[in-house]
């Protein structure tokens, strides 16, 4: 499957005033320019000319390979965030343009990232030579010759900076049918083990850890992407030096990469300083959001919000209270995470440190387990598990909630 790089912009000259949008699509692997959009849309704001962009980018994405995945850099934390289903889409102008991009591509084929400025030059010098052609009263057309090769080779990742306590999912993001959510967090029946093929190629492996102890850890309450972001206790200080000293004795990581929230950077940067490695940061990774449980025991929560509970108890659709995130929303994110970085780091042994539901569905999915599963799987803080993936798309559970290295 093919992946493209969709990089947009937009801009206004007064907010609302003259304005114009930029689009590029890019060959995630060659770094090759394919297609460049760019056009004068007349009086509008700064948001309306980003999420035409972003339109004009996708549906140039679609002509060229309607099945490739995508992923969108934009220097646009509104429009990453909405379309990432973390905002709302609360502006009129706004949700049928929303609309419109998330009909484009499936969403589990599709990923939203958020990029400095800086590093957005070429959508943005498109969307200000379609800004310049308007006040001269003409449309943008590209220029001879130009096109065939970006400003800048395109990265392997880029670590958001979005925030760690996400809002209610947006309208966009709740479009997915049932039948492609299943397709999306599918996995084949393994071929790994006995009887495999021996020329499949190193795999990559993905080692998972868990964050270390937050003062809410042992009370057992509901912390996930939308509470108050803990750091970690005195305890979970240990138990991050503890498995730094583990992993470091093992000396197979070549990569990390984390949640964006607290505790997981602070886990991972003991890791870190001991392996010498940098942090990357993936959004994908974080946990889930318990909305109005976050911070409360389960018999708080069962004795507040009783049929609530009962309700995303009995169906991995269902969402907390307050408009959290279900596990199956949480699943879908957590597979197109980890097709992503499976891209990114082919081959080699990369440290996840993450949470308990993502760690879970990475589980769950590797081993073709059913939704609830996920409450039958016991995740200790600071524990280690490992999967590693195939080159024909298969997986194999390694590792499962390895502690020995905290006694």
């Amino acid at each position: 499957m093919r992946e493209f790089i969709v990089e947009a912009d937009g801009g206004s000259r007064g907010n609302p005033g003259p304005a114009g949008y930029g689009a590029v699509v890019i060959d995630a692997v060659t770094g090759e320019t394919l297609a460049e959009r760019a056009e004068y849309i007349g009086i509008a704001t700064n948001n309306v000319a980003e999420y035409r962009g972003l339109v004009a980018g996708l549906r140039a994405a679609h002509e060229l390979d309607p099945t490739a995945r995508v992923r969108v850099r934009m220097d646009s934390k509104l429009v990453v965030e909405q379309l990432s289903g973390r905002w709302k889409i609360k502006h009129p102008d706004m949700k049928p343009l929303a609309a419109e991009a998330a009909r484009i591509f499936p969403p589990d084929r599709i990923t939203y990232e958020w990029m400095p400025r800086e590093q957005n030059k070429h959508a943005d010098r498109l969307a200000n030579e379609a800004m310049d052609a308007g006040k001269r009263g003409d449309q943008w057309s590209p220029r001879e010759g130009r096109g065939e090769l970006r400003d800048q080779p395109p990265q392997p990742r880029t670590p958001t900076t979005s925030g760690s306590a996400p809002s209610p999912r947006g309208e966009a993001a709740k479009s997915e049918d049932d039948a492609r959510a299943a397709r999306n967090v599918a996995t084949p029946a393994p071929s790994t083990g006995w009887g495999a093929t021996p020329d499949m190629g190193a795999p990559t492996t993905f080692v998972l850890l868990r964050h270390g102890e937050t003062p809410l850890t042992p009370q057992k309450r509901f912390s996930g992407s939308g509470g108050t972001d803990p750091s970690l206790s005195d305890v979970g200080r240990e138990q991050a030096e503890r498995v730094a000293g583990a992993l470091a004795a093992r000396g197979t990581v070549q990569a990390i990469v984390a949640s964006p929230l607290t505790r997981t950077r602070q886990t991972a940067a003991a890791v870190a300083a001991r392996l010498g490695l940098d942090v990357a940061i993936e959004d994908g990774l974080r946990e889930t959001d318990f909305g109005a449980w976050e911070g409360l025991t389960f018999a708080e929560v069962q004795e507040r919000y009783p049929e609530d509970l009962k309700t995303w108890l009995a169906s991995p659709k269902a969402e907390p209270t307050g408009g959290g995130e279900s596990f199956a929303a949480t699943a879908r994110r957590i597979a197109t995470t980890r097709d992503k970085l499976i891209a990114s780091y082919a081959g080699r042994t990369v440290l996840l440190v993450s949470h308990v539901t993502p760690i879970k569905s990475l589980v769950r999915l590797a081993i073709g387990a059913p939704p609830e599963s996920l409450y039958r799987m016991e995740l200790s803080a600071a524990s280690l598990s490992a999967v590693a993936y195939y080159a024909d798309g298969n997986a194999s559970l390694r590792l499962f909630n390895d502690t020995s290295h905290l006694r």
